[in-house]
């Protein structure tokens, strides 16, 4: 009875992975990597002109996606939004499941695949965001959610640790983006062979670049939040925007803030080229 079970929970894991790796879900798998794309892009240029002096404003994915389809186009370009980042969200538990960028089953390739885990929820929920405008919803008002989510959880007994621990782990993922911009494993996520020479290096210098600057944001994003929990007090948690804003706040503020916004617009750009040049489950080569 014992093998005829593993028997069909191997059938059921061959049928899912080759849904998974169908030719339709690639296709929107890559179009979610556009719509990242434009989010991380939109958010950079809009702390950038926080920076410059020229308008603009820090925000979140979320934000950037208001903006982008708060025109007579938006609707339409909504409906794009949600089917690419619902597969984009799928592309996460994907490479966190079957591991088809081969971060393996060490500690780090453990951490990475949990990362992964984590993309599919954050870009669901974005998803779902995106939906809700579609269906008509109210534009939610300049709240942080980081900071709401924080609160919602200090309501708790043992809020405060489970806030502190969380604070931690987007510590450890912050740093976790220095190190893979200094080794820059991501390059394997491409097919480079198929790549100009030009648009290879290019985009392993985007992707080092816009990490960097995600290693900052995740990191003190990671830090209020650490602070938030060891002192019960969820007005000091705050997300990208609070980071943003926590930049510009110090000497050389200007300078600072647009450094880290010119590395998300790289980190778009990089998402663009995963959009054409990046591996996928079903990808050959």
């Amino acid at each position: 009875m014992a093998f005829s079970a593993g028997l069909k929970a191997s059938r059921g894991r061959r049928i899912v992975r080759r849904a998974a790796a169908s030719d339709w879900l690639e296709l929107l798998e890559r179009v979610g990597y556009v719509v990242r794309g434009l989010l991380y892009a939109a958010m950079g240029l809009l702390a950038l002109g926080l920076a410059l002096r020229i308008g603009g404003t820090a925000t979140d994915p979320s934000g950037s996606l208001v903006a982008i389809t708060g025109n007579p186009l938006g609707r339409p370009l909504l409906v794009v939004v949600v089917l690419g980042l619902a597969a984009y969200s799928v592309w996460g538990f994907v490479r966190a499941i079957f591991d088809p960028l081969h971060r393996g089953s060490d500690a780090g390739g453990i951490a990475e695949r949990l990362g992964f885990m984590w993309s599919g929820f954050a870009w669901a929920a974005i998803a779902l965001f995106a939906l809700n405008l579609m269906a008509g919803g109210e534009k939610p008002a300049a709240t942080d959610s980081t900071q709401a989510l924080v609160r919602t959880i200090l309501s708790y007994p043992a809020g405060s640790l489970l806030a502190s621990l969380i604070g931690m782990a987007a510590i450890g993922v912050g740093l976790g983006q220095f190190a893979e911009a200094d080794t820059a494993i991501f390059r394997n996520d491409l097919k480079r062979q198929e790549m100009p020479p030009a648009a290879r290096k290019a985009a392993v210098w985007l992707g080092r670049f816009g990490m960097c600057s995600r290693g900052v944001t995740f990191t003190l994003v990671g830090w209020f939040v650490l602070e938030a929990g060891l002192h019960h007090n969820p007005t000091g948690a705050h997300g990208y925007s609070g980071a943003f804003t926590f930049l510009l706040s110090q000497p050389y503020g200007h300078l600072l803030l647009g450094v880290v916004a010119l590395g998300f617009v790289a980190l778009g750009l990089h998402s663009f080229a995963l959009a054409r040049w990046g591996r996928l489950l079903g990808s050959r080569g």
